[in-house]
């Protein structure tokens, strides 16, 4: 498994919240779930659930008639009798009751022929029950996202589309939010025959026999006025005496040689090679752009390519100061490849931009879709348009990708609208985590003590309203796997999750599920109950935020801050740096243990006690907090929780030292600042606590063993109280084996070194730099620090006198070319570097940024890599290794495309549509025996962060 596969995830979230009320009962009514769960040529498995929306049964009889001349061979959990087509099952001996809200579940194993068509006729008792109905799916099959045409534009339409419990009614084809074709029989096809010029999204909305809907991934396509030529990237920087390139090529193949001419608008004093290209398909062609080395006033030129009887395309060269450094150069040529419309990190939702967790889509770490994204990538799209504003003086992409932000990852008064009906003082139910799978559902227990929450009633005071300013991880840009917003199923992007259950649960063993569930999709409780066990279940929205990304925001602000002010400009970005400070005052529920409470040795449920005021903070960056609550406005409900698990990668001090010292930066909150000064001191002492003898950093801290407040194992060291974990948050793969976790971590301590001095964060480099270059190679087969292998364990913290640590011990397992971390890890160094004088660092940090520069290709920077995990495609649950999706018995749901959850499901049963994707072939062949598929991703984190590390060499030495 590669070391990135839960590298950024936020896990372990159990969901809790009060008990709903449950409405009046009917006197008979009944909903039934039919879930085929296994099928082979000639039989198949099904599992049918009865729950009772009535009164309470004292007997019942389930019947249904088969369409298809199904037969059932074999049923348990229920008496089965069939006549003809009609299937009778009563209630086993055993469980003659079904009580009101209650849920029953019958099995079988039965014959079919060729169609397999489920009941749709289900009643109890005689009467006629509502069937959940299950969206239909739809994929869009034409046209090819990313295809051009010409006007008069003629876009063939096209889509597959199913429905498991009926019929599809129609399919409408959509640009944008405007319909554009419907066709009401398959197969579903259209034509666009009135497509004007510009950029559009494509998609196929499906519509099934009883109104549910469902929307496919959209395709981007291109219409342009007529044949075209395409140049990119559209903006390039050339130092002024050198030479800078750019690509040419036509949208579409032309049916006969196609010769295209360089023509010059602008200084003189840049010239282009060739001016003239013939071609006879779409491949580009590289244009060498030349800037006269004459000492001149800097020029700009426009090269515009045309050809007859083509739309023509331009490129603006702008010549830059010849002693600009090398690194500054880069910083611009890779942010106009990221913000090149062509390269594909975002997605264009109206004038805002959202980007991708990464350009390919066959893409499974943290997130499992390679068009999700994460408050991460938001967080470095802050920091890539902050050093854009520095670079330029133009702070507008900033303000939009704060906008971006705000709208699309930070939930809405309505995605989270019964926050006020929230109790500070009964914040959660506890439920215990467990570090294995298959102890899920985890059982709410009401009677283990949980503390009260300090901080909601002031932050309401400060900010006017109960709702939580933060940023959920993830969202599912595309929609595709179809959730939409609260169950709509269309709404893009659409808040998910994945990660629920403990310390073992991989990527490779997730469940998605949507953050709103209204109980349309999964099971008859929707997700809920594959989480947690409880008498009866509420619709409910959730969310869980990483904390940090949330930090790099604040981080961002200040850099931002200080840059905007430098130039005259900070009123440009004073609301985004105010809002930035308010995110910054909500990230205090990291600081918390998980049910409030008390902190330190905490070694069982009930006599870790509740606490009050400031006794449950640990004022570290624990992996996340959350907060929750009913769907419904009228229900008495909502919920919060923090972590007592702290990861030294999620520690930010320089974000700390900033919502403490800077007034731009101060929290509206009373006790806001002084929370972060407190967790500025506090985040520095674990560092230096967790630091081997060798240099490297160990994992972090809980105040929860196990994540139920379990007792450790005897001689565990402690820091305020608080138990070591070599490992927090999770198993597989142990946490804090990346090495990237090193950097992430370690930078932001860097950052406030060399902007403060701070003399406990340089004690930290000292030491941290030497064994980091010790184990690093540059050059262009670079070779930087991959996974870390860990034995012994700190000394027991003593702040006036700490220990050595001798028996705590690190060593780098293997090496690789991971870009993203060797961008982070040459800040690192520069930043130790410019404050320090250490000249090593210096040295290291600048080759490591030459060593990427020969990596560029035309989408950014990247080197491949092989993905022997994707080996764990197919796994499905093993009991003896505890590997694999574990779904609890006689649980089954579905995606909303129809893909069956349940036993013996696997990563891939639930997630159909990696089998489309244009890379599966090379799994597929990986799966059947072949090599491990090789791939190179273009992550937006990881160009983000490449570019932000040229700039800032830049701002240092330029």
């Amino acid at each position: 498994m590669t070391r990135r596969t839960m590298a950024l995830a936020v896990t372990a979230v159990v969901l809790i919240g009060g008990v709903p009320a449950v409405a009046a009962p009917l006197a008979v009514a009944c909903t039934v779930n039919y879930q085929i769960t296994n099928e082979w040529n000639t039989g198949f498995g099904a599992a049918v659930s009865i729950r009772n929306d009535g009164e309470a049964l004292n007997g019942w009889n389930l019947t249904w008639t088969f369409p298809d001349g199904q037969r059932v061979t074999q049923g348990w959990s229920g008496n089965f009798t069939q006549t003809g087509a009609v299937v009778s099952v009563t209630n086993p001996a055993w469980a003659p009751t079904l009580g009101s809200g209650a849920t029953a579940q019958v099995g079988f194993n039965g014959s079919k022929g060729s169609a397999n068509r489920p009941p749709t006729d289900f009643a109890v008792n005689g009467v006629s029950c509502t069937g959940p109905n299950q969206a239909p799916s739809v994929a869009l099959t034409a046209p090819t996202a990313g295809s051009s045409y010409t006007l008069p534009a003629s876009i063939p339409l096209a889509a597959t589309a199913q429905d498991t419990d009926g019929t599809v009614a129609k399919v409408d084809f959509y640009a944008g939010d405007t319909l554009i074709a419907t066709d009401t029989s398959a197969p579903f096809t259209g034509t666009w025959t009135s497509a004007p010029a510009g950029d559009h999204s494509i998609t196929a909305r499906a519509t099934d026999n009883r109104g549910a809907t469902a929307a496919s991934a959209p395709a981007a396509v291109k219409v342009l006025s007529g044949p075209a030529v395409v140049a990119s990237p559209s903006t390039v920087s050339v130092k002024q005496g050198q030479t800078a390139t750019f690509d040419v090529s036509l949208a579409t193949a032309p049916s006969q040689p196609v010769t295209v001419t360089l023509a010059r608008s602008g200084s003189a004093d840049l010239t282009a090679t060739p001016t003239t290209l013939t071609f006879s398909g779409t491949a580009k062609q590289t244009v060498t752009v030349t800037s006269a080395n004459n000492g001149g006033a800097f020029g700009t030129a426009t090269f515009t390519a045309s050809a007859t009887g083509y739309s023509p395309a331009s490129v603006t060269v702008n010549e830059i100061d010849p002693s600009t450094s090398d690194f500054n150069k880069a910083f611009l040529d890779q942010y106009n490849k990221i913000k090149d419309p062509a390269s594909g990190y975002f997605r264009k939702f109206g004038d805002l931009l959202v980007p991708y967790h990464s350009v390919e889509t066959l893409m499974v770490e943290a997130p499992d879709h390679g068009h999700q994204t994460t408050s991460e990538a938001f967080s470095y799209y802050l920091w890539l348009e902050a050093s854009y504003g520095r670079v330029t003086g133009d702070w507008a992409p900033f303000k939009s990708a704060f906008a971006s932000m705000e709208k699309y990852i930070i939930p809405a008064k309505a995605d989270q609208p019964t926050n006020d009906k929230y109790d500070p003082s009964k914040p959660a139910t506890y439920a215990p985590e467990h570090p294995r799978m298959d102890a899920y559902p985890s059982t709410l227990d009401g009677t283990v003590p949980v503390g009260q929450d300090p901080i909601a009633a002031e932050l309401k005071s400060a900010y006017g309203n109960s709702d939580v300013y933060g940023m959920h991880w993830l969202i599912d840009v595309d929609n595709t796997y179809g959730f939409g917003r609260c169950g709509d199923g269309t709404t893009a992007p659409a808040y998910i999750n994945t990660y629920q259950r403990g310390s073992s649960e991989s990527v490779w063993e997730t469940i998605p599920q949507p953050s709103c569930d209204t109980f349309k999709h999964g099971g008859p409780n929707g997700f809920l109950d594959l989480f947690t066990k409880d008498s009866s279940y509420a619709k409910q929205w959730k969310y869980t935020n990483a904390p940090d990304a949330d930090a790099r925001v604040v981080q961002v602000a200040l850099l931002a801050q200080q840059w905007a002010t430098a130039q005259g400009k900070a009123g440009d970005i004073s609301s985004e740096i105010g809002k930035s400070a308010k995110m910054g005052d909500y990230l205090r529920y990291a600081m918390f243990d998980k049910y409030f409470k008390r902190i330190g040795n905490c070694s069982s449920p009930s006599s870790c006690p509740g606490a009050t005021g400031k006794n449950s903070a640990h004022y570290l960056m624990s992996w996340y907090y959350a907060w929750g609550g009913a769907t419904d406005t009228s229900a008495g409900w909502a919920w919060r929780i923090g972590d007592g698990a702290s990861h030294q990668g999620y520690q930010n001090p320089l974000a700390a030292h900033a919502l403490a010292n800077v007034p731009a930066l101060k929290p509206l909150s009373a006790t806001g600042q002084q929370d972060w000064a407190t967790s500025l001191s506090r985040q520095l002492e674990m560092l230096q606590w967790l630091q081997s003898a060798d240099g490297g950093l160990a994992g972090g801290v809980t105040n929860s063993w196990e994540g139920q407040y379990a007792s450790p194992p005897a001689g565990t060291p402690t820091f305020y109280g608080m138990y070591y974990d070599a490992h927090p948050v999770w198993r597989d793969p142990p946490s804090n084996r990346w090495f990237g976790f090193q950097v992430w971590g370690i930078e932001r301590t860097a950052a406030l070194y060399r902007l403060t001095g701070d003399a406990r964060a340089k004690k930290i480099l000292d030491k941290w730099v030497p064994w980091a270059i010790a184990n690093t190679t540059t050059g262009t087969n670079f070779q930087i620090p991959a996974d870390l292998q860990w034995s012994g364990a700190p000394d027991t913290w003593n702040a006036t006198n700490p220990g050595s640590n001798a028996n705590l011990r690190v060593s780098v397992l293997n090496h690789n070319q991971d870009v993203g971390v060797a961008a982070s890890y040459a800040k690192v160094l520069l930043n130790y570097a410019a404050r320090s004088g250490n000249a090593s660092a210096k040295t290291t940090g600048e080759s490591l940024l030459t060593s990427l520069l020969s990596h560029q290709d035309s989408l950014g920077i990247a080197t491949p890599e092989t993905r022997s995990d994707y080996n764990r495609f197919d796994d499905v649950y093993n009991t003896s290794t505890a590997e694999g999706p574990y779904v609890p018995p006689g649980w089954t749901g579905k995606m909303p495309n129809g893909d069956q959850i349940g036993q013996g499901s696997s990563f891939l049963s639930m997630r159909s549509m990696f089998r489309n994707d244009p890379q599966w072939p090379k799994v597929q062949s990986y799966l059947a025996g072949g090599p491990a598929p090789t791939f190179t991703y273009h992550r937006f984190w990881a160009q983000a962060e490449i570019a932000t590390a040229f700039s800032l060499h830049a701002e240092i030495y330029g």
